[in-house]
């Protein structure tokens, strides 16, 4: 049993001791689940996830929208522009709730596409997701305010953003996907690890957590401040 098989057992407890009337739940297409799903609108929350190929017939159908959509269909777009130092993002959402009561997926309401393209040092760099979400589309008529595509775009950005300092850094200095490590509980013990020190550098202050790892690899001592330890 791998770490993401791990995960999945987990995920349906963890659901069931959050309170999740009225909130949101945002994931990844590992737990692009049906059970989950029901779980959630069961709850009386919403979710919205990122599908991929582990759900193929799902995943054919959003493509199928976007890529090949109808004549006369239209979509609610967003946009967001961002710069970090010499890298440009733009991000864009297509939202529609045009296959609202043909998906066979519990609760579905509304599909997307999602697109992040970079630009840095003359390089483009373009990444497209799909998703489906339990929140419904706006209804002005209906005086229903649901979500429209500014909010899932934000809802997903922050879902990129956790990403990124979690996910990301556990992967790149961690070295997680390279591990061997395979037996037993091991690789779920060390990602316990991985985020516990990550989770003591944040709290120290660090932002940059390769360069944490390198200052307190050349400094035992501040290593053992950082665990509440006294250096020897």
């Amino acid at each position: 049993m791998d770490e993401h098989d791990v995960e999945l057992l987990v995920a349906p407890r963890l659901l069931h001791e959050l309170p999740l009337h009225g909130a949101v739940v945002i994931a990844d297409a590992l737990y692009c689940q049906r059970a989950l799903c029901e779980q959630i609108v069961a709850g009386g929350g919403d979710y919205l996830v990122i599908v991929k190929g582990n759900q193929p017939r799902l995943h054919t159908d959003i493509v199928l929208l976007f890529e090949s959509p109808p004549q006369e269909t239209t979509f609610a777009v967003a946009e967001q522009r961002d710069r970090h130092g010499d890298r440009h993002e733009v991000r864009r959402v297509w939202t529609s709730g045009e296959l609202f009561g043909y998906l066979d997926w519990p609760g579905a309401r509304q599909v997307g596409k999602l697109e992040r393209v970079a630009h840095q040092k003359g390089k483009v760099r373009r990444q497209v997701r799909y998703f489906v979400t339990s929140l419904p589309e706006p209804d002005p008529h209906a005086g229903q305010t649901g979500a429209g595509p500014e909010q899932l775009l934000r809802l997903v950005r922050g879902h990129w953003r956790i990403e990124n300092r979690l996910h990301y850094v556990r992967d790149v200095s961690f070295g997680e996907d390279a591990s061997q490590v395979r037996s037993g509980a091991a690789p779920q013990v060390l990602a316990a690890l991985r985020n516990a020190v990550i989770g003591l550098l944040r709290d120290a202050g660090w932002n940059n957590i390769a360069a944490a790892i390198r200052y307190n690899a050349w400094r035992p001592g501040a290593a053992l401040q950082l665990l509440g330890l006294a250096p020897i």
